[in-house]
């Protein structure tokens, strides 16, 4: 499978000592400015979450806890990546199918995103999605 343009992990900055480790997120470490920041939990290990694109949205992705597979399509090729280290972040541009999968029990799945929520920055139609990515190439 071929590589994925403009998806990259990030290390997120951690502070070990003999309490714990500290991750801190400051804005330089993420590639936009953050407008809004969720997370999903209590997810079912056979469910799945995302099933879509987003127009202008930016996303970092992070395992807080547990482990989930986050699956990217650009429109040509799929990459799956397992996200199971709250020190690593999964950037994902604009324009990105993205569906995340196999959640282990107690995984959190935390987003930090470019915009706030705008129902029409989303793609939730697959076909749709295939079809405005060959129109932009």
């Amino acid at each position: 499978m071929s590589f994925i343009e403009n998806i990259q992990l990030i290390d997120i900055p951690k502070v070990h000592e003999e309490r714990g480790k500290l991750a801190v997120i400051e804005k330089d470490i993420i590639p936009f400015d953050i407008k809004r920041v969720y997370y999903l939990y209590d997810v079912p290990s056979d469910a799945y979450r995302g099933g879509h694109a987003h127009l202008h949205q930016k996303s970092v992705v992070i395992a807080l806890s547990g482990s989930f597979e986050v699956i990217i399509d650009d429109g040509m090729n799929r990459k799956s990546i397992m996200l199971n280290k709250p020190g690593k972040g999964l950037f994902i541009p604009n324009m990105m199918w993205r569906e995340i999968e196999n959640f282990s029990s107690g995984a959190v799945c935390l987003v930090i995103a470019s915009t706030e929520f705008e129902e029409n920055d989303y793609i939730r139609d697959y076909e749709q999605f295939k079809s405005l990515k060959s129109s932009k190439v």
